[in-house]
């Protein structure tokens, strides 16, 4: 029987590279080496592997065999940088980029002041990845994000779970779009009429808020505005009622800048995911993030 030799993770490094920075030439410049050098690489540990490893592309991205080759080249950067800040000694300027996956409304919200914390502490370079909380475990079972704040409390294969707390939503209007559409308050009629802002095709939570008042949210006129400060600024400009978050919907109330339409808000459990490695700097970053959550989330 054939054994095949370890992986060389100077190899990993550069298919993380290559789907980090989008295509091989890109990869090259990160790297500091030549395009030609870097398809050599990914070549090589193709052949050695027998799989292949990237589908090239606008931006190219990896395979489920190459997401495995990602995941290895993350943990052994993280696990040398835990090694050689420990031993005093420095690489590269000593930083390290650590990839994590967080909601836009978190990321409006609460999830930046920790992360600014540790950037005072610490050696380090953030690479946010944003996504609806449903999607980010996605991202961790790919290999493409090292921690996660998400809405699934089952950990994912190879990761911990620790509960960061409540997101509470409540649906919002300004007094002049109350006054032109709800006259008589926010009635089955005159919910079916009033537009509303979607955050994106994906978003349920408007719809979840109509439900529960007995609605179909079919057919009702809609904005999409997907970026979390600007769909605040959508609702607050009067461009339709919508439901903001947290800090968000507390400074438009003590504002009068919008006011609750009523009905029960809605109340989103939040999860913080990560590898289940041993890893100073991760347990730090879970540490500052955990307790954030706990400040600020219900």
């Amino acid at each position: 029987m054939a054994y095949m030799t370890g992986i060389s993770p100077e190899l990993a490094s550069t298919i993380a590279a290559i789907v980090d920075e989008g295509s091989l030439d890109a990869a090259a410049r990160a790297l500091h080496i030549t395009p030609s050098a870097v398809s050599q690489r990914l070549k090589s540990l193709e052949q050695q592997l027998g799989q292949v490893l990237i589908v090239r592309g606008r931006p190219a991205r990896a395979t489920a065999a190459g997401e495995s080759v990602i995941r290895m080249a993350r943990q052994i950067a993280l696990l040398e940088h835990d090694a050689l800040s420990a031993l005093g000694l420095d690489t590269a300027g000593g930083r390290v980029s650590i990839p994590l996956a967080v909601n836009a409304d978190s990321m409006a919200t609460w999830f930046l002041a920790p992360l600014a914390r540790l950037a005072e502490e610490h050696d380090i370079d953030f690479d946010l990845h944003r996504d609806d909380q449903t999607f980010t475990a996605r991202l961790l079972e790919s290999g493409e994000v090292m921690a996660a704040v998400t809405s699934e409390q089952s950990p994912v294969a190879g990761c911990t779970v620790a509960p960061l707390g409540v997101l509470r939503y409540e649906t919002m209007a300004t007094p002049a779009f109350v006054k032109r559409w709800f006259p008589d308050g926010a009635t089955e009629a005159a919910l079916q009429r009033a537009p509303f802002v979607d955050f994106d095709r994906r978003d349920t939570l408007q719809h979840s808020w109509l439900r529960s008042r007995g609605l179909d949210e079919q057919g009702i006129p809609r904005h999409y505005v997907p970026a979390s400060y600007d769909y605040a600024q959508a609702v607050l400009l009067g461009l339709g009622w919508g439901m903001l978050p947290g800090s968000q919907a507390t400074d438009a109330a003590a504002s009068g800048a919008a006011i609750p339409l009523g009905g029960d808000p809605i109340h989103v459990p939040l999860y913080w995911q990560q590898w289940n490695l041993r890893s100073s700097l991760l347990d730090a970053i879970a540490t500052e993030v955990i307790a954030e959550a706990a400040r600020v989330l219900n």
